[in-house]
């Protein structure tokens, strides 16, 4: 995501914002936000989570590369198989 993917947006995002980038429910987002896997901070005096726009595509980039990672994982123990058991 860059600065030109999400026009009108600014540094800070909405849990909104952020279910809408991902294409997950605000439930959903919420949910990574509560649990701390998606870093945010509560603004104003009612409490409301932003997700600064540099950490969410921090945590795509990281999601990416643990996706690449197991899937060599996976990858590499179907390769093995044959010099474990041949």
């Amino acid at each position: 995501m860059t600065a030109d993917a999400a026009p009108g947006l600014g540094r800070f995002l909405t849990i909104a914002d952020t279910a809408e980038i991902l294409n997950i429910s605000a439930g959903q987002a919420y949910a990574i936000v509560r649990s701390g896997e998606l870093p945010a901070i509560k603004l104003g005096a009612h409490g409301q989570w932003r997700v600064e726009r540099e950490v969410l595509e921090g945590y795509i980039a990281a999601r990416y590369e643990e996706a690449r990672r197991t899937g060599l994982w996976h990858q590499a123990e179907f390769t093995d198989l044959p010099e474990l058991f041949g």
